[in-house]
């Protein structure tokens, strides 16, 4: 089983729920976050980007240009970075983010995976509600 936290927003890119490191990057570029949740979320940021590994595709497609429409799951395995991402959906919580967890056992067209993550397109037609 596959879990995923997202928002109540669909994603430019994927077309599905965003995710919230978009979601929390959002509220930082629109001045939203106190000064206070401003250093959790940098600080939640930091440590994805030194701890979890940044995927090498979001796009089934090879060309240089393709949609990234790819989205991540992440495996049950991935215990520090669940934690964190809970951290996270508290302050995105605060500032009136409704946050859900989805789980999956069909990602959809996987175009990445490590010890921690699954990157996939959804199958066409699919709606991950």
């Amino acid at each position: 089983m596959l879990i995923r936290f997202v928002v109540r927003k669909r994603d430019r890119h994927s077309h599905v729920e965003q995710g919230l490191i978009h979601a929390a990057d959002d509220l930082r570029y629109q001045g939203r976050l106190t000064a206070e949740d401003e250093e959790r979320v940098q600080e939640l940021l930091r440590w994805f980007n030194r701890n979890l590994p940044v995927p090498g595709r979001f796009a089934r497609s090879r060309r240089p240009n393709a949609c990234k429409r790819a989205i991540s799951w992440f495996k049950p395995t991935a215990g520090e970075s669940m934690v964190r991402m809970q951290a996270l959906s508290a302050v995105l919580h605060e500032h009136g983010c409704e946050v859900e967890r989805l789980t999956t056992d069909r990602p959809g067209y996987v175009v990445y995976e490590d010890d921690h993550q699954v990157v996939a397109e959804v199958f066409r037609g699919e709606c991950r509600r």
